[in-house]
């Protein structure tokens, strides 16, 4: 699709600065505002479809930068104003699209949006079972002129990928009752909630379905007064209580070497402590004071002129982060506790160093210090990662906790790779009894130490 903006002025705005475009579109006719309109949504189009491509090319060829994350897409979205899921699916698309140069082109001219780009090559990746090979072409041929200019709609393109399934049905499990088609996404939001979409078959949702009627039924008050809560939050209600349920009575396997629960850490004091805010962490403390949100730190809370976030009064959970002590406490009223002991900086004490293996109580202790993997940017959570000895164990290193770091398998294999990468990454033990990371020159000529700051805020070493 080939957009021409005739106007000089249109192909100003187009063109120019965001900053102050109000005062200068309202110097246009609405006839010229529209043209803008229209031509900015080529141009999007248009960077999409090279954005896509040099992705595409750094999954290809990626250098140290993109190497130190999980993936092009989480690169991405560390360096731009995107989620890790947006920059995913741009990374998966541009790798979809190497198999089926005609969607590219279409996608390449502009006459093709990311979205229907991405469903046309989820067709023909997983096209009907009934479908014959040669089939393909004229198939995909049909879907492209579905989503083809500015009158295609998702809509239309969804309906002829239905008619498509159903020309080529087959004795094959229906979609509907095929549960290799099942998908359950969760995703913590900016506002510390989760999202959850999901897509199963008729059995499983036959079952979720009867699981959630009893629970989300309404409850009249004691007094007799109706159920005031809306459908969707009895839902909710009853989602929460069945997952309460399960993990209190199940058998649950094992989950990163532990058995999932929810796990939430804090410190003794805090636990036992509940202060309104932070104001009275020390009676000694010294310092000017400045405010952070709506509480007020003094004294050892700021290093230079940061807060810092580890010294907070907070719980932490380490899927979802910070809990509040209010409902920290609550938890502790019916829990298991696991005691940690740590030094003034908040890194564990040691045990058992003569063993090569981490113990379960080690673990414990490297996810209360750690929280997940400790290199520098990565959220991955600790059931995803393994213990790493600093200094190998088979050149004497110690299993002891200033020799021990959480890493994701991502970067435990890089930190231990032979193909060129060992070593330029290199993990050295803070003054703080904390793994910090110090990059190779070509990331960082003056090869600062950094430490990880996905869920602990600004850090400083000691």
């Amino acid at each position: 699709m080939t957009t021409v903006c005739d106007s000089t002025l249109v192909g100003d705005v187009v063109a120019g600065s965001a900053v102050g475009v109000r005062g200068r579109l309202w110097r246009l006719r609405p006839a010229e505002v529209r043209d803008v309109a229209v031509c900015v949504s080529a141009e999007i189009l248009r960077l999409e479809a090279i954005r896509v491509a040099a992705v595409d090319e750094l999954a290809l060829n990626p250098d140290e930068q993109v190497l130190c994350y999980r993936g092009v897409g989480r690169w991405l979205a560390a360096n731009t104003m995107l989620q890790n899921a947006a920059g995913n699916k741009i990374a998966a698309l541009g790798a979809a699209l190497r198999g089926f140069p005609d969607i590219n082109a279409q996608f390449e001219a502009g006459d093709l949006s990311f979205d229907h780009a991405a469903i046309i090559v989820a067709f023909c990746e997983s096209p009907p079972k009934g479908m014959p090979e040669n089939a393909l072409p004229s198939c995909m041929a049909t879907l492209l002129a579905a989503a083809s200019g500015v009158e295609a709609t998702t809509i239309k393109l969804r309906y002829a990928i239905a008619v498509l399934e159903r020309i080529f049905e087959s004795d094959d499990t229906p979609p509907g009752e095929d549960d290799d088609l099942n998908v359950l996404r969760i995703s913590p939001t900016l506002n510390g909630r989760v999202a959850i979409k999901g897509d199963f078959d008729a059995l499983t949702g036959e079952m979720l379905l009867s699981a959630l009627s009893g629970l989300s039924m309404p409850k009249p008050a004691a007094d007799g007064t109706p159920d005031q809560r809306s459908a969707a939050k009895r839902t909710a209600d009853a989602f929460t209580e069945l997952i309460r349920r399960y993990l209190d009575n199940a058998m649950t396997g094992v989950d990163g070497g532990q058995r999932p629960h929810v796990n939430v850490h804090i410190t003794a004091k805090d636990l036992a402590e509940h202060r309104e805010c932070a104001t009275t962490r020390s009676d000694t403390a010294s310092g000017s004071d400045a405010n952070f949100g709506d509480a007020e730190f003094y004294g050892s809370a700021f290093d230079d002129d940061e807060p810092d976030f580890e010294d907070l009064d907070v719980g932490y959970m380490p899927w979802m982060g910070p809990l509040s002590v209010s409902l920290t406490r609550m938890l502790a009223c019916d829990c298991m506790l696991s005691t940690v002991l740590m030094d003034g900086n908040g890194a564990p004490l040691d045990a058992t160093p003569h063993k090569r293996l981490v113990t379960a109580e080690q673990r414990t202790a490297l996810i209360a210090r750690d929280k997940g993997c400790a290199f520098p940017n990565c959220d991955a959570v600790p059931a995803w990662c393994d213990a790493h000895h600093i200094n190998p164990w088979s050149t004497g290193g110690l299993t002891v906790m200033d020799n021990l770091a959480l890493l994701c398998r991502n970067h435990h294999r890089l930190i231990h790779s032979t193909s060129g990468f060992r070593s330029i990454w290199e993990i050295k033990m803070g003054d703080d009894h904390k793994p910090w990371f110090i990059p190779p020159v070509a990331i960082d000529p003056k090869q600062r130490p950094r430490r990880s700051t996905t869920r602990q805020g600004p850090v400083h070493r000691g």
